[in-house]
């Protein structure tokens, strides 16, 4: 079991729930938000060592959220995910500090090899 700690941004509470049992699955532990608040509040809290954050969401967008972290962990690694086909606001998203972006539907595999390479190992 990895000794990473990641947060898990989705206002679809199943979405979020389930990609955290398969993350679990395969050694990595992740906690969960279901929307922007939340995910400010546990990032001062919790302090997790990477963030992956859905773009759409009601109320904070992505983007905001993904703001307002970098205000207070300029350096935590963020992975958004974005659907409906759109690469803009993934793009967008980096130009303001996400280390990188994956589309909805995500395959496991290619976000354990997006966190492993955000985090550095």
């Amino acid at each position: 079991m990895s000794e990473w700690k990641i947060l898990l941004v989705d206002d679809e509470s199943e979405f979020v729930s389930t990609l955290a049992d398969r993350l679990y699955l395969r050694g990595i532990h992740a906690s969960t938000a279901n929307d922007g608040e939340e995910a400010i509040r546990s990032v001062t809290e919790e302090k997790p060592d990477l963030v992956v954050l859905d773009i759409k969401m009601p109320g904070l967008s992505g983007i905001e959220v993904m703001k307002a972290i970098k205000k207070i962990d300029p350096q935590l690694p963020i992975i958004l995910l974005t659907g409906h086909g759109s690469t803009k606001e993934g793009m967008e998203g980096m130009k303001y500090g996400a280390y990188d972006y994956l589309m909805k539907p995500i395959d496991i595999n290619e976000l354990i090899l997006k966190i492993q390479e955000a985090i550095g190992k």
